[in-house]
């Protein structure tokens, strides 16, 4: 997939060598209370999950991106596209360090990601999942223009989500949510 680039940042494949930077990204208190505990506790964990849960769904054009400040390389967090067995259209996701929060990177790496599942994947729809008490997540969904549908649980570990969806412009709407 071709790096997406706005104003400030860039949007590219995660590699091996950003273990360092998922390390830290994997054990913030955040990711741990809202997103999962992976049990990634060094560097080689952080290599192996970048090979087993982000590189496999850049196969389908989809995935989870590193975004990254565009003038220097820095890793800020993770934005991207993933499909998810129990959803049926793809899912929007994002999260950066804490350090980074409200600058606005994650609203403007969601809206490239927005832009390029609209304009070159030519996705209809979007989805958006968020534990319901992650504020900041729900705020930021709303102002991408995400609609809060439905709560259920997760098939795997039985936590209970929000879930939001999208219509993306200038595509046809899919079956709605049941």
């Amino acid at each position: 997939m071709t790096p997406l680039r706005t104003r400030r940042l860039q949007l590219r494949e995660a590699v091996p060598e950003d273990a360092g930077f998922m390390l830290e990204l994997l054990n913030e208190p955040a990711w741990r209370r809202f997103i999962g505990q992976h049990e990634v506790d060094s560097l080689d964990k952080a290599a192996v999950y970048v090979e087993s849960h982000l590189q496999p769904a850049y196969r389908e054009g989809l995935g989870f991106q590193v975004v990254t400040l565009g003038a220097t390389g820095q890793p800020l967090g993770l934005c991207g596209l993933i499909r998810r067995p129990f959803l049926d259209a793809p899912d929007l996701g994002f999260a950066l360090l804490q350090r980074h929060w409200g600058q606005g990177y994650a609203r403007e790496a969601a809206l490239a990601v927005l832009e390029h599942a609209s304009s070159a994947l030519a996705l209809p729809r979007l989805l958006a999942i968020t534990n319901p008490g992650n504020v900041a997540s729900v705020a930021l969904l709303t102002r991408l223009g995400f609609d809060y549908q439905r709560q259920q649980r997760k098939p795997d570990s039985g936590e209970r989500i929000d879930v939001y969806a999208r219509d993306l412009p200038g595509q046809k709407r899919s079956a709605p949510l049941g």
